[in-house]
């Protein structure tokens, strides 16, 4: 791990913290953390960054854990089972602190380009290529005007409707490492269409990830179809 990597490590984590005394008194948060109270006292209000080690531990640990209570805490289900994560998707801010997290725990590859699908999942892949310094990809249901070439996939869903997505060709380049990422899994629908774009791009998927999975059934669609590293922040009974 290099300098920057070093700083940003510190950063996230304290991101982090402050996320987190927004709800709790430092005593609270030491409990939580592990770490003296004194210390955090520190850490959020900038006087001093946490340790390299420290602040991983807090990123990749108690990080994951309380983003995942956020999230969790800020979703919605209606009484048909649709799913508001408005509050989630349009906090730019939260998504920020999710990145490192994801990545930390879940080991995906450094990616090239982070794909995803239009429009929920844009705020996310914008969160995810920020951190890895990446190029974001959305796929769209319908055709840009001024695009000549599309990598184009498409599947006929159970209930009889067609789903297609677009993405112009040169978006995605043979050889690249791409990260898939959505707002939501469920049942692996979307994900298997960015899967095959890119696919017919000659890409190589370091990982797919999803804020929330509704059941395993997308996850599990997912792994069958790459070897690479496939989760969700957290998960909701599908019932």
């Amino acid at each position: 791990m290099n300098r920057a990597e070093k700083a940003a490590l510190q950063l996230q984590s304290v991101a982090v913290l402050r996320m987190l005394k927004e709800t709790r008194t430092y005593d609270e948060l030491a409990e939580l953390t592990g770490l003296p109270a004194g210390d955090l006292n520190r850490y959020v209000n900038g006087h001093v960054l946490p340790g390299t080690e420290r602040a991983r531990e807090v990123v990749e640990g108690v990080g994951r854990e309380a983003l995942a209570a956020e999230l969790r805490a800020r979703v919605e289900f209606d009484d048909e089972g649709y799913v508001d994560n408005s509050a989630i998707v349009f906090d730019q801010s939260f998504l920020d602190l999710v990145a490192p997290a994801a990545a930390n725990a879940l080991g995906f590859e450094r990616p090239d380009v982070v794909l995803t699908a239009a429009t929920d999942g844009i705020t996310l892949g914008a969160a995810m290529a920020s951190y890895f310094d990446a190029r974001v990809a959305y796929a769209k249901k319908s055709k840009e005007t001024a695009v000549e070439e599309f990598i184009e996939s498409r599947q006929r869903l159970a209930s009889g409707i067609e789903l297609t997505y677009y993405l112009p060709r040169r978006a995605l380049s043979g050889g690249e490492n791409v990260l898939i990422v959505d707002d939501l899994i469920r049942s692996g629908e979307t994900q298997e269409l960015l899967l095959d774009i890119a696919m017919q791009a000659e890409a190589n998927v370091s990982g797919v990830f999803a804020l929330i999975a509704v059941g395993d059934e997308g996850i599990d669609r997912a792994r069958e179809l790459t070897d690479a590293p496939v989760g969700a922040l957290t998960t909701f009974d599908d019932d």
